[in-house]
């Protein structure tokens, strides 16, 4: 899949996760950070490896947030 695509594609799949989102339910997962913020992260890390080539075979935006949200290993120097 085209990288531009894929990545238009996350920053979509995420944008839409984050204003899922409720404070409250944020607040009793994580720490003082708001959810714009922690996808904000995310989104940066995550488009660095599509950028990199990390997820050349996905198909779709969906599947990358869905094996990220399953394993943060996929991003390096995730913490």
């Amino acid at each position: 899949m085209n990288r531009d695509k894929l990545i238009a594609q996350v920053k979509n799949e995420y944008a839409r996760i984050a204003s899922m989102e409720s404070q409250q339910h944020f607040h009793q997962t994580t720490t003082e950070i708001t959810p714009e913020a922690y996808y904000e992260n995310l989104l940066g890390k995550v488009i660095n490896e599509i950028n990199n080539g990390t997820f050349d075979n996905f198909k779709s935006g969906e599947e990358v947030v869905t094996a990220i949200a399953n394993d943060k290993t996929w991003l390096s120097g995730w913490k």
